[in-house]
């Protein structure tokens, strides 16, 4: 959201099957057949309502595609669109579609798409990330393959949110349920799902670009992460998507039939606070709680020290990062003084967490160190995606939080006050609004503002970033080394 929550996250939503609940999708293994293990599954396949990251986990590049696309190093890359020119005022984008490209139920995919599908966005969307959208002025059908969007006004980020679900594009004889029946022009569409179990991809005949080398993939889940691990070790499936523990990390290092790959992500795991709700609408108090919390201790208990240590909601991968992790380092004394300073005395926090394990694992760390500076906390795991997103992310019931944020560049939820950090910040506000409409160079001036204030003002407790670990069979090559988007990207994978 995102809470790019994925939980990863930050977080993850999911699917409602195009067929039956009950039916069958069993797949007779091959060597065009590949086996993925996931931990969270979707509710339904409508990303257009339903906020979470599972879905696009599962759909985004694979079923679903927009105009560019995110590379393995951060940057916008052409997809639907082969190319596209920015005017010199910065508010006038002409892009030049691919031929031939259609959409799985054969419709072809012509400039009046784009304009349906991003004029869309801010009609019939419901979830956060629709405001994306809010600077576009009109859209234009030039001709079938040119298609101008026209801004309000100069936005650095419009176009990098292309490359998210915002910029997915549909086709207007689509979208009649989206929750059950996605149609996009991607490689894949969806063959079926057994709820709690599965959603098999099969590629699409209609496909414009390079085949999959896959033609069938399996996305499987698990809820339990032994259970997961134990699924790739019996052959029962191919890939773990992302290894939600480091505990088995050595097993499979040490097991030649299996490489493990690591590297970095976009997705902070936050602790959150609920910045409207007394007393935690006291900076003092989110200062003390940030101080009274052993960020390493939470690394080396979560993921083995594995993962990266970063004190704002800006991943390395970002050009504005900057290492804000040592400026509240690990002090019980003065959380209890600052605690005294703000006249708070016998505090007891909800805190309100996905049942995943990371966030389990992690609340009981954070429980421990709170409680020795004199703060109460109940842990209360609630169902993910469905009970956390509504009682938490949509209710704003809650004290604290513990959940992995997985959209790209989600730092701007801050200048949301109705977002569920519930935090309210005019200079953070400002400042990001400067660095939409500055030059690049005053946009990275003006982002690592907006860190270092959200990280004075401890508008969340930034615990680490979550390191992306894929473990898999030696067959399976093409895995992009970071994750830097919401997508599981299935089209760069291929056997040996």
């Amino acid at each position: 959201m995102k809470a790019r929550m994925q939980a990863a996250a930050l977080a993850l939503l999911l699917v409602v099957s195009g067929c039956s609940a009950g039916s069958s999708a069993s797949v007779s293994p091959g060597p065009d057949t590949l086996s993925v293990g996931i931990t969270a599954e979707p509710a339904n396949f409508d990303f257009t309502r339903s906020d979470g990251a599972a879905i696009p986990q599962a759909l985004l590049y694979n079923v679903y595609e927009g105009l560019v696309k995110l590379d393995a190093q951060s940057r916008i890359v052409p997809l639907l669109a082969k190319s596209w020119t920015v005017s010199p005022d910065r508010r006038t984008y002409d892009f030049f579609l691919r031929p031939g490209a259609k959409f799985a139920n054969g419709a072809p995919f012509t400039a009046e798409d784009v304009k349906f599908s991003l004029q869309r966005v801010k009609t019939d969307w419901t979830i956060s990330l629709k405001s994306a959208m809010d600077v576009v002025d009109h859209v234009d059908a030039v001709a079938p393959d040119h298609a101008r969007v026209v801004l309000s006004k100069p936005s650095n980020g419009w176009l990098f949110s292309l490359t998210g679900r915002v910029g997915a594009m549909f086709s207007p004889t689509g979208v009649a349920d989206l929750a059950n029946r996605p149609v996009g022009t991607g490689p894949y569409e969806v063959a079926s799902r057994v709820r709690g179990d599965s959603i098999v991809l099969k590629a699409n005949p209609r496909y414009w670009g390079r085949k999959p080398a896959y033609r069938t993939v399996v996305l499987k889940y698990y809820a339990d992460p032994t259970a997961l691990n134990n699924a790739l070790l019996s052959n029962s499936i191919d890939v773990i998507s992302a290894l939600t523990s480091a505990d088995s990390i050595p097993q499979f290092e040490g097991d030649d039939r299996f490489t493990v790959r690591q590297g970095t992500t976009n997705s902070e795991v936050a602790l959150a606070f609920n910045n409207r709700r007394a007393p935690l609408n006291d900076a003092r108090v989110r200062r003390a709680l940030t101080y009274a919390v052993d960020r390493k201790s939470v690394l080396d208990v979560v993921f083995n020290g594995r993962g990266t240590l970063i004190g704002s909601m800006v991943p390395p991968t970002d050009p504005w990062y900057e290492d804000l992790s040592k400026l509240y380092p690990y002090d019980p004394a003065k959380a209890r003084r600052l605690l005294a300073e703000a006249g708070v005395h016998d505090l007891r926090l909800r805190m309100r967490i996905p049942n995943l394990p990371y966030a389990v694992t992690a609340a009981q760390v954070v429980q421990s160190q709170l409680a020795d500076v004199g703060v109460r906390a109940t842990i209360e795991p609630l169902d993910f995606p469905a009970v956390w997103l509504k009682q938490v992310f949509t209710d704003h019931d809650y004290d604290l939080s513990i959940i992995q944020h997985v959209e790209a560049r989600d730092i701007t939820t801050f200048g949301k006050p109705t977002y569920y950090w519930g935090y309210d910040g005019e200079r953070v506000r400002q400042l990001l609004a400067a660095a939409d409409s500055g030059t690049p160079e005053e946009q990275v001036s003006d982002m690592k503002q907006v860190a270092r204030q959200l990280n004075t003002d401890a508008a969340a407790d930034w615990l680490f970033l979550f390191p992306n670990v894929i473990v898999a069979k030696k067959k399976v090559t093409g895995f992009v080394q970071n994750q830097v988007t919401e997508s599981f990207d299935l089209t760069g994978l291929r056997p040996v």
